[in-house]
């Protein structure tokens, strides 16, 4: 499996962290995976996720960062 793709989009102001993570999942390929961080929990972006075929996991982390790694069900 392919090493996965990082973004950090700790930050940034909305709509940005959403349009670069959408960027990013166009990127994905069978057996790749998206490992985002991110200072808020995302929930437009979960909404988006499952009505697209990808699933997610979603990890707060000590530092109040969320990690959440995103990859298709294909």
């Amino acid at each position: 499996m392919e090493d996965p793709i990082e973004l950090d989009v700790c930050g940034l102001e909305p709509p940005e962290p959403l349009q670069r993570t959408l960027e990013a999942l166009s990127l994905l390929g069978h057996g790749r995976r998206l490992r985002m961080l991110i200072d808020r929990e995302p929930r437009p972006l979960y909404r988006i996720l499952e009505s697209n075929g990808y699933r997610y996991n979603t990890k707060l982390r000590p530092d109040y960062v969320y990690e959440i790694t995103i990859w298709s069900r294909d």
